[in-house]
């Protein structure tokens, strides 16, 4: 898994929906490297220590307010200054007016001007999302992703166990596809895992013994998901009479990825057990468990209260 991602600024142009006031400047080959984004009030007044040059500059009511006072003359210097260390981009909130001086010295520098309509704090908000999913720390795995009343169930096991089977039982049973056979997972933060399909195989899955099937077209837009949360993890495993299986669930067993846990359950396989329910009653107590009801130990309870009621 590679360390570093980068994303498109005309990507991010596209997303939000930004003005290119720099016409000039070539911008299909810029890459932004960082979710994080600098306001760069203390730069406008020279101070250049610790300045992180791959985030995005964006600037507002108050630095705008700030250039006004300094002068044309320092500004331009500041800013000559900023674009030699190699900035992305430089963003203007509000529809601020931009010195045609500034943009031709940000051609000259090769250095984009964008603008915006939006305040400072809804853009920089907006933006610092985006990037926190476009740039987030990400791996892939093989298994199977599901919605299942709202909670993402990622179904792992060996290749031929049943996984895409279970899906697709869970498809026809209303529950939504978001990847089969390879997932990609995103690390968006310290508790939120976010998983979707490679662009190749979208909406597809297969089934042994029969093939490619286009999940869309059989089962309509309303059977298909992009992303979803990581959530659950359910790992089929063949069935072995000499291992101990959990029949409480008091305890909870995880399984981690990029640094976050999941819950996780392995669940023996044998002919006759209907995977799809099992998919379904999994995910539903799991909800159960974050609204704060636990079977297993409100069973627990009932028993130890029987047991001291006897003596």
């Amino acid at each position: 898994m590679a360390a570093n991602y980068t994303v498109a600024l005309t990507k991010m142009i596209e997303q939000m929906e930004l003005e290119n006031c720099t016409p000039n400047v070539k911008i299909d080959e810029i890459q932004v490297s960082q979710s994080d984004i600098n306001r760069p009030a203390l730069q406008l007044a020279g101070f250049f220590d610790y300045f992180d040059s791959n985030r995005i500059q964006v600037l507002g009511q108050v630095e705008y307010t700030y250039m006004e006072k300094i002068g044309k003359e320092h500004y331009l210097q500041m800013f000559q200054k900023m674009m030699e260390c190699q900035v992305p981009c430089i963003v203007f909130c509000r529809s601020l007016d931009i010195d045609p001086d500034l943009v031709a010295l940000a051609e000259k520098c090769q250095i984009p001007i964008l603008r915006t309509a939006k305040t400072t704090s809804a853009f920089v908000a907006e933006a610092l999302r985006w990037l926190g999913v476009e740039l987030a720390p990400r791996m892939t795995v093989h298994g199977v992703l599901v919605d299942v009343y709202g909670e993402g169930l990622l179904i792992m096991g060996e290749s031929g166990i049943g996984k895409s089977e279970a899906a697709l039982e869970l498809i026809k049973r209303g529950h939504r596809l978001v990847s089969d056979d390879v997932v990609e997972i995103k690390r968006v933060s310290d508790i939120t895992l976010i998983g979707t399909a490679p662009h190749i195989t979208r909406h597809f899955i297969e089934l042994r013994g029969i093939g490619i099937l286009d999940v869309k077209n059989l089962f309509g837009v309303e059977s298909v998901k992009k992303t979803q949360s990581i959530d659950l993890v359910i790992k089929l495993e063949e069935w072995n009479k000499d291992q101990e299986y959990d029949r409480l669930g008091l305890e909870e067993e995880y399984i981690e990825f990029l640094g976050n846990k999941v819950v996780c359950h392995s669940i023996p396989i044998r002919p006759g057990r209907n995977l799809a329910v099992i998919c379904e009653a999994a995910a539903v107590n799991y909800r159960q468990k974050k609204m704060g009801y636990n079977a297993a130990q409100e069973l627990y309870n009932r028993v130890t209260n029987n047991i001291n009621s006897k003596e």
